[in-house]
């Protein structure tokens, strides 16, 4: 059996870790989705049109995209909490911008700042993770960290939708800047260095361009990938498109369209808990086997109820499946991916939150292209949907090749 630095830590600390870091991983997906049913709000206050105002979700994810992948590298050469400090106080700094942004390309700009500035918790987060653990205890811990990147997308738009009762989209960016704050002090408090000088120099993984080297030479991982990016756009093109369809098409007010997301994070966290158990005992590639294959069939189902005009409940009924499929697959894709490269998991790491993200923010706007004429439906929502998934399907066989794939070590 293979001894990692985490297996000595007790159980309290264990605890306080998970916590911790789960917090930072969803500092990222708080500040892409917080603000997202204040999209109405925003065209209103800027007398735009809602593809502009999509745009600046776009940014945020592609500057949460570059800001990963400068961080993970870094993170493997200088070690986690320098450029977890650096960072997160960048975050700090752009969300008080946002809020006090007097017109829309101001409020872009600051967004694509503040997705840079989230950027290292999640990258940071995971990395630390497979520092001090491995084999199916890492699979544990990574559940845990997916469930919060899982679930925080979905409940974040609740937690805005209630904060719109009480402040002004503005008052959304100060909560941020607030929670980005209680973050930096926490990690400056709580949060030892986990890579010592000696790994950070380790043969073969000198370099930046060695570890991208690593990574970027396995097939595995690039598969998983793709999975994973195409799981994320699936996600993002109903989180982007969800504002305008639920909002404007099905009458919902916020505090309804909060609650239904409230509802759909369920089907994330049943995904994610059921995955952690079965991919320990089975294999994450085996999980992601079934749970690609219900991405596809739950899209196509909700093209094929709107078609039918089915109403709401066709839409929302296999929507809550798609979302609990995203949940299964979203820990197997971390764990396939960082299980082979511990040597470099803040590279793996920032690769994987990059494309994830970064995709996500160039796919997740055809929803509003391909609706620029009829509008926002399920239909053009799920077709994005679909596409993603036919991706990821062809990835997992095609390239990934679950037979071949290893099983866990203890």
């Amino acid at each position: 059996m293979v001894l990692h630095p985490g297996d000595s830590i007790s159980t309290r600390r264990r605890v306080l870790y998970i916590i911790l870091l789960g917090a930072l991983t969803a500092l990222g997906p708080f500040t892409i989705d917080l603000y997202l049913p204040a999209f109405p709000a925003l065209e209103e206050d800027f007398q735009t049109t809602a593809a502009a105002i999509q745009l600046t979700l776009t940014g945020t994810m592609i500057g949460f995209a570059l800001g990963q992948l400068i961080v993970g590298p870094l993170s493997d050469k200088v070690g986690r909490r320098l450029p977890l400090l650096v960072v997160t106080a960048l975050h700090v700094v752009a969300s008080v911008a946002a809020a006090l942004a007097p017109s829309l390309e101001l409020l872009s700009v600051a967004r694509v700042f503040m997705g840079a500035g989230a950027a290292a918790g999640g990258v940071v987060a995971a990395a630390i993770v497979r520092d001090l653990f491995g084999g199916r205890r890492l699979v544990v811990m990574l559940s845990r960290l997916a469930l919060v990147s899982g679930v925080a997308p979905v409940l974040a738009p609740l937690v805005g939708s209630a904060l719109l009762l009480v402040v002004s989209w503005r008052g959304i960016f100060v909560v941020l800047a607030i929670y980005g704050a209680v973050m930096l002090v926490s990690a400056i408090v709580f949060l030892p260095e986990t890579l010592p000088k000696a790994r950070r120099h380790e043969r073969g993984a000198t370099t930046i361009w060695q570890r991208y080297r690593s990574v970027f030479s396995d097939r595995v991982f690039i598969g998983v990938l793709i999975i994973g990016g195409m799981t994320f756009s699936g996600l993002f093109s109903y989180l982007s498109a969800s504002p305008f369809l639920f909002q404007v098409t099905y009458a919902f007010d916020p505090q309804q369209y909060g609650v239904l997301f409230a509802v759909n994070s369920l089907g994330v966290v049943l995904g994610v808990q059921a995955a952690a158990r079965l991919a320990a005992r089975f294999g994450p590639q085996w999980v992601l086997a079934w749970s690609t294959a219900v991405l596809l069939v739950a899209a196509s189902v909700i093209i094929l109820a709107d078609q039918l005009g089915l109403g709401l409940w066709g839409t929302v009924v296999p929507l809550f499946v798609f979302m609990t499929a995203c949940g299964f697959s979203f820990p197997c894709v971390q764990v396939l991916a960082l299980d082979r490269h511990g040597k470099a998991a803040g590279t793996a790491q920032s690769v994987v939150g990059a494309t994830n993200f970064g995709v996500a923010g160039l796919i997740s706007p055809l929803v509003g292209w391909i609706a620029r004429d009829a509008g926002i439906t399920a239909t053009t929502m799920a077709t994005v949907m679909v596409g993603c998934a036919v991706i990821g399907v062809l990835a997992l066989w095609l390239i990934v090749r679950p037979r071949s794939v290893a099983r866990l070590t203890p």
